[in-house]
């Protein structure tokens, strides 16, 4: 039987990222009463999860990005000897645990995660695509819920804002007076 388990010898060849997300995260905490769109409460308890996960599980990453229910771990040397059935499971498994342990919610809180490959010139390219996307993230999510609070329902918030720039989305146009966000909205 040891040989059906098809890829307990795949291995990768660091530097890798490593990137976890939540499964299911907004159903699994509706029930704390966290504020919208961000909740700080939630905002620190991912970042203790990260912080806890470098200092805690002997993996040594060497950086940790998050943002939302996501955080990314930088590996420049192989934990588990590079296997990467090994390091995806027990990753996903820590943080799973560490923030149900942080939040006690109902229902335990799962993440899924994923190697991402990377030559070492690429590593500071990864890490701005996050960070796009948190903006991304921000802006859809503050616009959503913009368009909540002034009446519109899930469903129609949601078919509003599809396929729309973030210079579009309600509450972030330059004049309403977000000065901050200027530049993610007018990049490239």
């Amino acid at each position: 039987m040891k040989t059906r388990e098809i890829y307990a010898e795949m291995r990768y060849i660091p530097p890798v990222v490593l990137r976890a997300v939540g499964r299911n995260i907004k159903n699994t905490l509706s029930g704390l009463g966290f504020e919208k769109p961000y909740d700080k409460t939630f905002a620190r308890a991912m970042a203790d999860t990260a912080e806890l996960f470098i200092k805690k599980s002997g993996l040594s990453p060497l950086f940790a990005y998050t943002f939302s229910d996501e955080i990314s771990f930088l590996f420049t040397y192989p934990p588990f000897d590079g296997r990467v059935e090994k390091i995806d499971s027990v990753v996903a498994s820590f943080l799973g645990s560490a923030l149900t342990i942080k939040l006690r919610p109902e229902e335990s809180i799962a993440f899924d995660s994923r190697l991402v490959a990377l030559q070492k010139e690429e590593i500071p390219e990864y890490f701005h695509w996050r960070q796009l996307e948190a903006g991304c993230n921000f802006v859809a999510s503050w616009g959503y819920y913009a368009l909540r609070n002034e009446g519109m329902g899930k469903n129609e918030a949601a078919k509003y804002l599809r396929r729309k720039k973030e210079s579009e989305i309600p509450k972030f146009k330059s004049e309403e007076g977000i000065p901050f966000l200027e530049k993610l909205i007018n990049r490239n």
